[in-house]
């Protein structure tokens, strides 16, 4: 019986999602852009028994001088809601560069397309969980021939 980790990139209009075990490799969901948070809220619950989801691992958005700003505290809020409703472990991940990152990685042209349709959020949510991943999983030993 292994982890199997939901990577989640909270926003408070999209919720971008990932998944990964302890083979240590995460990738991306479909993220959550039903305009009715209640809708997002009941997708993530079926998304995370669907998967059998055993902890989530949520990216923490700390200003950069580590100060927790409305962005961080919504975050917060969202993994006290995460612990009371599913009763599982939910890791909070510094995630200060990862929207960069997801967007660095899209044409400028298309971002505008891309940021509405989720893809953003979910790219985020595979760096936030592939960084808790590094952390938790050790690499394969290396072989000596």
């Amino acid at each position: 019986m292994g982890m199997r980790c939901l990577g989640i990139d909270y926003g408070t209009r999209r919720i971008g999602l990932s998944y990964g075990d302890e083979l240590g490799v995460a990738t991306p969901l479909p993220a959550l852009i039903d305009p009715d948070p209640a809708k997002r809220w009941t997708a993530l619950g079926e998304v995370a028994k669907g998967r059998r989801v055993t902890e989530f691992v949520l990216g923490h958005p700390l200003n950069m001088d580590d100060t927790a700003g409305p962005k961080a505290k919504e975050a917060e809020a969202f993994a006290a809601r995460l612990r009371a409703e599913f009763g599982l472990p939910v890791h909070l991940v510094d995630e200060r560069l990862t929207s960069y990152e997801a967007e660095e990685s899209i044409p400028k042209g298309k971002r505008r397309a891309v940021r509405a349709s989720g893809l953003v959020d979910s790219r985020a949510a595979t760096i936030i969980l592939q960084d808790f991943l590094d952390q938790k999983v050790p690499p394969p030993p290396e072989r000596e021939d």
